[in-house]
């Protein structure tokens, strides 16, 4: 934990910081932007006829030209005036530092908190702290898409961050009837709740709730994340529920490849009944420790990014939104926790075709609809290889994998996203719904 800094320090700072900005605007005023003099004033109130309609922008043009030719002239006493094209390039940098500081100004003086989860929807059916969201949209085609993603961990506002940086958005705009599983925020109350309950009890009720809402005789599924491998158990599990496609994105199925994180879950290193046993439940900070720890520099390189990028508006919103949902981790359910960590980690029984869910062997033989696998290349938390292995243990006779840029989160947000992933898992879903 870092020092406290004390209201009166930090008043003193945003002061500071407030006194250098209108010194700034004015300097940029000066520079960039002059105001014409007014000089030769009679006492009536007219002006001389000497001033010149623009002399005050050529002054300001002149005075930034004046300033370049002292740091770029070459010492041989030639004087020769800045080029054009060097002071274009000088106040479009002084321009972009000042709004640089503007909304470094705001950020520290007037945060103000993002709008997320702006596409339009409607809670179709709620189980305790679950819920099921269905989106507005055209609904062009048919088969109603039923997205499941993590449990824990963090908010699923991700997908749905700001308008135009929205993979819902994005899905309802090509047409599809998309519907959202949320898990809700876990309490004390909740630790018994386990994997076996979400896949034997609360998707089956769920995917019904999909299919009696849009009247629709299937569905797709698709499984982000720790989403991926839970609903594929469901999938493998219930074929009294018909489902027409299954979609992973970025969801580990075979535990042996997951990198790091299954390297510090080893049984050998983790001791999973004492960590629970302990703490009933696994609490956010925790969680948000894990996720630090895997890549100790995130919130250096972030911090990098937002300075060289702070001039941006559009950049600062999204990183605003994006900070919020990174900050707010999740709690894990104890007995889930146990359960996921022994079973898919450590024992690796769902690739091996070990795992048994109410009384019924999960066997991934077993789903036979079309499969579509997406990867992402710089995904430390579930690299390619524990991804695509769903294809090596699937029965289905259609198949596709795709291995797109970008990481665990930025392969489903952000700019990248809405470029290569976005449109990719749309494509091939249409055809199909």
């Amino acid at each position: 934990m870092g020092p406290t800094v004390s209201p009166e320090a930090l008043q003193r700072w945003q002061g500071e910081l407030d006194r250098t900005f209108r010194q700034l605007e004015g300097l940029r005023a000066l520079v960039g932007r002059p105001s014409e003099p007014k000089i030769g004033q009679t006492p009536g109130g007219a002006a001389d006829g000497s001033a010149h309609p623009g002399q005050g922008a050529r002054m300001g043009a002149e005075r930034l030209a004046d300033v370049i030719e002292r740091f770029t002239d070459d010492g041989g006493g030639a004087g020769a005036a800045a080029s054009s094209e060097t002071t274009k390039q000088w106040q479009e940098e002084f321009d972009r530092n000042f709004r640089r500081f503007r909304n470094l100004h705001g950020l520290v003086t007037r945060p103000v908190e993002p709008k997320v989860g702006q596409t339009p929807r409607e809670e179709v059916y709620k189980k305790n702290k679950s819920r099921l969201y269905r989106y507005a949209s055209t609904r062009r085609y048919r088969t109603p898409l039923l997205f499941v993603p993590n449990l824990g961990i963090s908010r699923p506002y991700i997908f749905d961050l700001l308008p135009g940086g929205s993979f819902i958005e994005h899905m309802t705009r090509e047409g599809f009837d998309f519907y959202l599983l949320d898990w809700g925020v876990f309490g004390p109350e909740d630790n018994d709740l386990t994997v076996e309950h979400c896949v034997t009890k609360i998707l089956p009720r769920m995917a019904q709730q999909v299919l009696a809402s849009s009247g629709a005789r299937e569905l797709s599924v698709l499984g982000y994340c720790m989403g991926a491998p839970i609903s594929a158990s469901f999938v493998a599990t219930h074929a009294e529920i018909p489902v027409k496609n299954y979609i992973d994105m970025a969801g580990p199925i075979d535990f042996s490849k997951v990198g790091l994180f299954g390297l510090w879950l080893k049984k050998e290193y983790f001791d999973v009944d004492r960590v629970v046993d302990t703490l009933g439940s696994v609490p956010a900070d925790l969680v948000r420790a894990g996720f630090k720890l895997i890549k100790p520099t995130i919130d250096l390189s972030t911090g990098l990014n937002l300075w060289w990028n702070l001039w941006n508006d559009t950049y600062v919103e999204s990183f605003q939104a994006l900070n919020r949902w990174a900050n707010e981790y999740v709690a894990f359910p104890g007995e889930f926790f146990r359960q996921w960590v022994r079973d898919f980690y450590q024992e690796n029984k769902l690739y091996r075709g070990e795992l048994v869910m109410g009384g019924r062997p999960v066997r991934l033989g077993t789903i036979t609809c079309p499969v579509f696998v997406v990867g992402a290349k710089e995904d430390y938390i579930a690299p390619p290889a524990c991804v695509r292995a769903l294809l090596d243990v699937v029965g289905s006779r259609e198949t596709e994998y795709a291995e797109l840029p970008g990481g665990h989160i930025s392969l489903i947000a952000g700019r990248g996203a809405a470029r290569h992933c976005w449109p990719k898992v749309a494509g091939w879903l249409a055809p199909r719904s």
